[in-house]
């Protein structure tokens, strides 16, 4: 049964990933990234991680999809037309990435021992978590919050560029 529950969330997961790039309206672009980061959730559940799964609504569903929808909406992009450029690169690198993916089906070597994070006897997932995130993963932590942060400026900074500037009819 939980073979099932993985199909379904691998299947809906991949299929809105190609949607989210493949769609030309970027609002509903962030929405089949919304129902991808509800699946990717699921996917936690039946893994056994409520933690994650909830960080995952809580964090990407809830905070960084509605920052993008506020920065697409405040800068007000202008498409350019030029899809017949990157064509060529674009079935490239599909064909690339397809045939990866083939190679690695037909790959028969498997490894064999103990596989997976050691046993913590008595903490939970909040406690294991916590504990690695804030002493082995610290500083690649607070880089990434510094990312964000330059990020969100940036935003700012090409929005208050955007609308500076006087539109024409």
């Amino acid at each position: 049964m939980s073979l099932l529950f993985f199909l379904y969330f691998a299947c809906v997961i991949v299929v809105t990933s190609v949607l989210v790039v493949a769609l030309r309206n970027p609002v509903y672009s962030a929405l089949a990234l919304l129902i991808m980061f509800f699946h990717v959730a699921g996917l936690y559940v039946t893994l056994h991680a409520e933690f994650l799964a909830a960080v995952q609504i809580i964090v990407y569903a809830g905070a960084i999809l509605v920052l993008y929808l506020f920065v697409v909406m405040l800068l007000n992009v202008k498409r350019d037309e030029r899809y017949h450029v990157q064509a060529p690169a674009a079935a490239f690198l599909g064909l690339v990435l397809f045939t990866e993916i083939v190679l690695l089906a037909f790959q028969r070597t498997y490894q064999t021992g103990a596989a997976g994070p050691p046993e913590v006897e008595s903490a939970g997932n909040t406690e294991t978590i916590g504990e690695v995130l804030y002493s082995t993963y610290l500083f690649p932590f607070e880089i990434a919050s510094l990312i964000l942060l330059v990020a969100m400026i940036g935003a700012i900074i090409l929005a208050k560029k955007t609308l500076a500037e006087p539109r024409q009819p």
